[in-house]
């Protein structure tokens, strides 16, 4: 496990109606002031990758269709240090990902016709 990563697992609850499921509550120890918030699309077989970022926390998540996610440790001060994290993720099991700084990260649509 990389040091500083948070997952939470998600869960949709759904009738006939469709279906409701919570992305981030105040009342969450993952819950960090945040500055930005935006949705991304990736199509299959495209890999969206490596990001990282200097002083910002990233969280991520996948809620439609299905996306591989990859996390590198380039902290050399970590003890977590080159170390990497996959995580298959999207509608059927939905996780929140928090990403700490320094930490390299990316993914990759595994589903037609893009996942969100």
């Amino acid at each position: 496990m990389i040091e500083g990563v948070k997952i939470r697992k998600l869960k949709a609850i759904g009738d006939y109606r469709g279906h409701l499921m919570e992305l981030f509550r105040s009342d969450w120890p993952e819950f960090i002031r945040f500055g930005q918030l935006y949705i991304t699309t990736c199509k299959p077989k495209v890999v969206k990758a490596w990001h990282y970022h200097k002083n910002q926390t990233d969280t991520f998540l996948c809620f439609m269709r299905q996306v591989k996610v990859v996390l590198y440790d380039s902290r050399k001060e970590s003890p977590s240090h080159n170390e990497v994290m996959e995580f298959v993720t999207g509608k059927d099991n939905p996780l929140l990902i928090q990403i700490p700084p320094f930490v390299f990260h990316g993914f990759m649509g595994m589903v037609e016709p893009e996942s969100i």
